[in-house]
């Protein structure tokens, strides 16, 4: 068998036998996966297998190198540079305040439904685009799924202001063209006439952008008392429970969009909301999601 001086690696001659690579060899790729590819001199996003292998024969460090090899090399160290976890640098502190903002979502999503309020997620699902193609859908037919016409035209776009009842999982919801207070104000009155006068406290939950806090809509609250908001912590939009419904109606009705028109599109999400809340149902939300945020911050505390 050849030293590991007079060759990079040693090539299996029989079937099954895996390639076996110097230390040296899989330092260097370990200190190669742990760069980003723009640092290396490659213009890449991410690693992959391949394109370290490439990379690794390209320099002249080994003669050959199967991605397999390298992807079992990167398993012993617990490497997967093709993978990503978005973080953020937060600009709001995760302090006393947050905390106490967490805590009282907590407390709205789990406590038991009171007869004299009401708890409402809001927020808005932009630019719903009818879509037209210039065929129908078909429909799926034995051994052929459904045909969605690949090429469309654009017409315009809606903007969708939904509001999600945390204890009944009913939604009401409007169609605007535009995004400003103005609209967003229409939809606190459907929900203010909606809700029957003996519910004394009305519950809103969304996030702090602009139009759901600005001039118009502070004026507006002034003579609407009945209604309070709340307002998620910055960058926890998950936190917001209609979050979830748009992505069921992402899902089910706006997956292959193809609406003559937005009157169309309009009238399908309408319809959607309708049927939808025939069967409504909430979300099942414990404290121990919201037990694992505070429980990070706490810890961060302790150790500041």
């Amino acid at each position: 068998m050849p030293s590991s001086a007079s060759t990079a690696c040693l090539t299996p001659h029989e079937a099954g036998v895996q390639p076996v690579f110097p230390p040296a060899i899989a330092l260097y790729l370990v200190k190669l996966a742990c760069e980003l590819p723009d640092d290396a001199g490659r213009s890449l996003s991410l690693w992959t297998c391949a394109e370290l292998a490439r990379t690794l024969k390209t320099e002249g460090i080994v003669e050959t190198i199967s991605p397999q090899s390298v992807q079992r090399i990167l398993e012993g160290h617990q490497l997967k540079p093709w993978r990503v976890h978005h973080w953020l640098s937060p600009k709001v502190p995760r302090d006393a305040a947050f905390r106490k903002t967490v805590r009282n979502l907590c407390n709205l999503y789990t406590r038991q439904p009171n007869a004299n309020e009401r708890v409402l997620c809001l927020d808005e699902k932009t630019s719903l685009q009818p879509r037209p193609r210039a065929s129908a859908t078909r429909p799926a037919r034995p051994g052929l799924p459904v045909r969605l016409e690949h090429e469309y035209q654009r017409k315009g776009a809606l903007n969708l202001f939904a509001a999600f009842d945390v204890w009944s999982g009913e939604v009401i919801g409007i169609c605007r063209r535009r995004k400003r207070q103005a609209e967003f104000i229409e939809l606190l009155e459907e929900i203010d006439e909606e809700t029957p006068a003996k519910i004394k406290l009305i519950h809103i939950v969304c996030d702090n952008v602009s139009i759901h806090r600005g001039k118009q809509i502070r004026a507006w609250l002034g003579h609407h008392p009945r209604l309070k908001m709340h307002f998620t912590p910055v960058h926890c939009s998950w936190m917001n429970q209609v979050e979830q419904w748009f992505s069921i109606l992402q899902r089910k009705r706006l997956a292959a969009p193809n609406f003559a028109d937005t009157a169309e599109l309009e009238q399908k999400v309408v319809a959607f909301i309708s049927e939808w809340n025939e069967i409504a149902h909430p979300f099942n939300w414990t404290r121990a999601s919201f037990a694992k945020v505070l429980v990070k911050i706490e810890a961060r505390e302790a150790a500041a």
